[in-house]
């Protein structure tokens, strides 16, 4: 596939491990200024991945960054596993168990009668450990200082939630929600309802819409992509 990366182009990403979306977009921005010998360019990604989560990022170039909220308004796949019994400030493996719990007496069909509650339309809450901003401040920010931030309620959509595999306290599972949810508060919600305690210990995006990760670049293949292109793009 070529691309008219001045004009607009439309990238689908495989984000890795540890990285911020926003660490992709600078990457890719840094390397298309050089490869075309501009000092802008717009570039954009539809929809963020948490530094511990991998997986499908549309990247927008050019004028196509018009596109991010159609993107953004696509239903999302996930697969990951959540870890019962323990509870952690953010939700998920990035900072460290602050309680444990029991899980002798949680049994398989206790899990799969537990997934009723979080099908359909739910209202979750955000982890303070999370982008959105108050105040102008992102609210991760606020919460590595200790401050305490009050966090409103969001609505979303729960098309799909299966467990595709249980090794206690491990279980593995895959999620087709709509825009704005959280699994991680997922995660957190389904340790709460089984009145335990559980979290996000592996995450990865598979589709956005029909976009699907199979079709994916490669960071450091599209790096190299875009240099090479360099010649036809000028």
């Amino acid at each position: 596939m070529e691309y008219n990366f001045r004009e607009g182009a439309v990238l689908l990403v495989d984000k890795p491990l540890e990285w911020t979306s926003f660490d992709v977009v600078n990457k890719i921005r840094y390397a298309l200024k050089k490869a075309l010998g501009i000092k802008k360019i717009k570039v954009g990604h539809a929809g963020t991945l948490d530094p511990l989560a991998t997986g499908l990022l549309i990247i927008c170039t050019g004028k196509f960054t018009k596109k991010i909220n159609t993107y953004q308004g696509m239903y999302k796949v996930y697969d990951g596993t959540i870890k019962i019994g323990a509870k952690t400030p953010s939700y998920d493996a990035e900072t460290e168990v602050e309680q444990t719990f029991p899980i002798d007496h949680i049994t398989e069909s206790i899990l799969y009668d537990n997934l009723k509650h979080f099908t359909g339309t739910i209202e979750q809450l955000p982890p303070i450990f999370s982008a959105i901003k108050v105040d102008g401040q992102p609210l991760y920010k606020k919460a590595r200082k200790g401050e305490k931030v009050k966090v409103s309620a969001r609505t979303v959509t729960i098309h799909d939630f299966v467990i595709t595999k249980i090794n206690l306290p491990y279980i593995d599972f895959l999620i087709k929600c709509s825009k704005g949810t959280y699994i991680r508060s997922l995660a957190h919600d389904f340790g709460e309802k089984l009145n335990n305690g559980a979290y996000l210990t592996k995450l990865r995006r598979t589709y956005i819409g029909e976009h699907s990760l199979d079709n994916a670049w490669n960071l450091d293949e599209l790096i190299a992509y875009i240099h090479d292109s360099y010649t036809a793009e000028t």
